[in-house]
């Protein structure tokens, strides 16, 4: 497990980041996004659709609990915030393991049903419009991903 930081300067270079990685992203994959209200989970998922070429408006799935975009993969964007335990099984597998790639919001309220190989993403505030980005790769392939994208980037270990 490889964790890393960045610093993004505007809700913009968080969406602007965030369009680079999915250029990275193949069928299966899951991401998860935690952070307070406000922080950028659902600008983060913005980013994210427009690199996938999706041309639908992205909202944040809050009452709904799950969103699907089609682009070059489908997007599936949860937020599990007011999922009750009680609740019966929404198809997590299907999702995590079909051929688009799921996006979690407040995946914590889950983590025992999240796959074991996926993105973990905290974004904080670090400022008026900075956010923190701070990434835990789980698996081989998000740590060869993060390697390849924050290269570039100001990133700390």
């Amino acid at each position: 497990m490889k964790r890393l930081m960045m610093i993004t300067q505007s809700p913009e270079a968080t969406m602007a980041f965030a369009q680079k990685l999915a250029d990275k992203l193949l069928a299966g994959d899951v991401i998860t996004l935690e952070g307070d209200l406000g922080a950028g989970k659902t600008s983060f998922t913005k980013g994210l659709a427009l690199g996938l070429g999706i041309k639908r408006v992205v909202k944040s799935p809050t009452f709904t609990i799950i969103r699907e975009y089609k682009g070059r993969l489908p997007l599936y964007h949860m937020d599990v915030y007011r999922l009750n335990e009680e609740e019966e099984d929404l198809g997590f597998d299907e999702y995590f393991h079909g051929d688009g790639v799921t996006v979690v919001e407040w995946a914590s309220l889950i983590e025992g049903r999240l796959p074991p190989v996926r993105l973990a993403i905290t974004i904080t505030h670090a400022g008026e419009n900075e956010r923190q980005l701070s990434f835990t790769a789980y698996g081989e392939r998000w740590e060869e991903v993060l390697k390849e994208l924050l290269d570039h980037e100001d990133v700390s270990d």
